[in-house]
């Protein structure tokens, strides 16, 4: 029994095909902003610590929520709250108890960035992180990358199919690979704002952070088969 001939990938001298990679790079401003925010409460007894633990997280909650629309979402990452075991001597004697909440805070308003991270980096043992920018899931940022892609690739072809003296006739497939990656965050590790706040001054006595928002860079590649009229060769 004959069996059929393999799918081939190239057309033929009356019907050549072309098969080209169109890719766009884009630089576009950030859409939002986290802040990751460690609070430390620690004891010598564990009612002490968790009692200190859940002050202080609430203070870090009620100040984000009092920005009102400018924050987009808070999550709460972890919670621990665990025995410190003396280094010498034997047995398992506590020394202390040690408890640390973590929350990640989103924004969308950058005007509010640099005073929100730095009055959280004043409250009492407090550790903010950040910021990192990204781009929304659903930024128009990735389509608009996607169509200059498919451009690229007409474009290209065009230029092909021209150099041989022939034009193209019609698109066989179109293949998305690799169509939107974004590069949120900064290659390098973020910086910290303050390892921890003790005491906390009132708002106006704090200073504000001068944060300037990272470009994030968007690409998309595809790849396109063609065919065009016979060239004259």
């Amino acid at each position: 029994m004959t069996q059929p001939s393999p799918h081939v990938p190239y057309g033929t001298p009356e019907t050549p095909r072309i098969a080209v990679r169109g890719e766009a790079v884009l630089e576009v401003d950030p859409e939002i902003a986290g802040l990751s925010v460690t609070v430390t409460a620690r004891g010598t007894d564990r009612r002490t610590a968790l009692e200190d633990l859940t002050r202080r997280n609430a203070a870090v909650l009620d100040l984000v929520k009092s920005y009102g629309e400018a924050v987009e979402q808070v999550e709460t990452g972890s919670f621990s709250v665990g025995p410190e075991l003396g280094r010498h001597g034997r047995g398992e004697r506590v020394r202390a108890y040690r408890g640390q909440v973590r929350v990640a805070v989103e924004l969308g308003d950058f005007t509010a960035l640099g005073e929100l991270a730095a009055r959280l980096a004043d409250l009492e043992l407090t550790q903010v992180v950040g910021p990192w920018w990204a781009l929304r899931p659903a930024s128009e940022a990735y389509g608009r990358a996607r169509r200059r892609a498919v451009e690229d690739a007409v474009e290209r072809a065009r230029e092909y199919a021209a150099a041989l003296g022939g034009e193209l006739v019609a698109l066989l497939e179109l293949a998305d690979e690799d169509a939107e990656q974004a590069q949120p965050y900064a290659m390098a590790a973020p910086g910290r704002m303050r390892a921890a706040g003790y005491g906390g001054g009132a708002p106006e006595n704090v200073p504000e952070l001068d944060l300037a928002p990272q470009r994030q860079t968007v690409t998309a590649t595809v790849l396109a088969r063609f065919t065009m009229a016979p060239p004259a060769l």
